[in-house]
């Protein structure tokens, strides 16, 4: 009997040991689309171009949820088993050529494999460096007719992201043993100065300040702010507008995410 139980235990030992060497390598990475890499006309005809757009991120976990994590509950996420990045990353959305690949912010070398199908993160204030402060600066051009506008926008605001599996063309976190695979923070700028090739009812047009009101509190054709000086400085229903729809910009590809 002593012999049968001591070789019961062995085998469920190799079976948790099986079970615990099935992991892989887990690359979570940072996008901000063409809307960023490439530019685009905002919704009231301003060429926007951007040459760095600074975001820092925080506490980046990606979980394995069954149920699938709905955001639209607004609940947090309890994930089966997670994996993520320590510390906070400080990442250049316009890094790169305009067809360049998202972003490398990390790799989690022994991720346990599965399907990541959900992802958190907060973008928090950076302690240093070219963003100490803000958790966003954009760094860009707005161009419209013969006005030129420099400008610089920084936000000081930490939010916190909440997402489900990632929607787009081809399916990311699907993790086997010993294998690779992704996960994307995605970020929609045209969120805030909206898209001139998307209809003007366009919820995303609706919703969207747009450059005209920067542009209106631009000094000496440059516009070098932050989120205080816009307050003072923008027309108040504009500046409400835009306060609204910063926490909506993170997302996974096209999929939504709840934020607070």
């Amino acid at each position: 009997m002593k012999t049968r139980v001591l070789f019961l235990i062995i085998i469920l030992s190799l079976l948790v040991g099986c079970t615990a060497a099935e992991t892989g390598e887990l690359a979570f990475r940072a996008n901000g689309e063409d809307f960023v890499r490439q530019g685009f006309v905002s919704k009231d005809g301003w060429a926007i171009s951007f040459d760095h757009v600074y975001v820092n991120l925080s506490d980046i976990t990606a979980y394995q949820t069954d149920p699938p994590y709905d955001p639209h509950s607004e609940v947090a996420i309890e994930g089966q088993a997670q994996t993520g990045l320590d510390g906070a990353h400080l990442v250049d959305l316009a890094e790169g050529g305009a067809d360049a690949e998202p972003l490398l912010i990390g790799a989690v070398a022994d991720a346990p494999a599965g399907q990541f199908n959900a992802l958190s993160w907060r973008t928090v204030p950076a302690a240093d460096g070219v963003a100490a402060g803000s958790s966003l600066v954009m760094v860009g051009t707005a161009v419209s007719d013969s006005q030129i506008i420099p400008f610089t926008i920084a936000i000081p605001t930490s939010y916190e992201y909440w997402c489900g599996d990632y929607v787009g063309d081809a399916r990311k976190g699907i993790l086997a043993a010993d294998g690779a695979a992704d996960v994307e923070l995605t970020f929609h700028f045209d969120h805030i100065f909206g898209d001139a090739d998307t209809p003007a009812d366009d919820d995303l047009n609706v919703t969207a300040p747009g450059f005209a009101p920067f542009a209106a509190v631009a000094n000496g054709g440059e516009l070098n702010v932050t989120l205080a000086d816009l307050q003072a400085q923008m027309e108040p229903a504009a500046y409400q507008m835009f306060v609204d729809i910063l926490p909506s910009l993170g997302h996974v590809g096209e999929g939504h995410c709840h934020s607070q």
